[in-house]
């Protein structure tokens, strides 16, 4: 009976944790109704170029959707999704290096693939934060790491 009793609690907390993960997501991530990336395969980026996923090939991941313009992305996707979701809960990889980290919206074209990462970036209105971010990557990459964590561990 302890044994039994042993695992419901561990059951229950286990899914008390998922619970607390899927909250914190859908709070500090860069979605709109828990839409990731304004609609764009987070495959695509891989493969070629950002494309826009179809309804018909969504799946939800930790309380975000995720659209894909295919059966196979969609596959691909589920087999490692911590390697397709943008970093830094897709907001702007620059902002977010800043010493005050800021989030800021993207623009799901403009990108960059670093050590098999999603990057994104804000490019609108002539400010494109991408070349900002390739002059002091280095520097803005351990900033942005580090600010990433700490407004997910609040």
């Amino acid at each position: 009976m302890k044994r039994v009793i042993s695992i419901l609690f561990f059951l229950c907390l286990i899914n008390l944790v998922q619970a607390q993960d899927e909250s914190t997501r859908k709070e500090h991530y860069n979605v709109k109704k828990t839409l990731a990336i304004s609609a764009y395969d987070p495959v695509s980026y891989f493969t070629g170029e950002p494309i826009k996923g179809q309804p018909t090939f969504a799946h939800l991941y930790k309380g975000i959707v995720y659209l894909f313009s295919s059966n196979k992305n969609k596959a691909i996707f589920i087999e490692n999704p911590n390697k397709y979701e943008p970093a830094y809960g897709g907001w702007c990889a620059y902002a977010m290096g800043l010493e005050k980290a800021e989030k800021v919206s993207v623009n799901p074209k403009t990108y960059k693939i670093i050590d098999n990462k999603l990057y994104l970036y804000y490019n609108k209105l002539g400010v494109n934060t991408k070349t900002k971010w390739d002059k002091e990557e280095e520097k803005l990459k351990a900033n942005a790491d580090k600010n990433w964590d700490k407004i997910i561990s609040k």
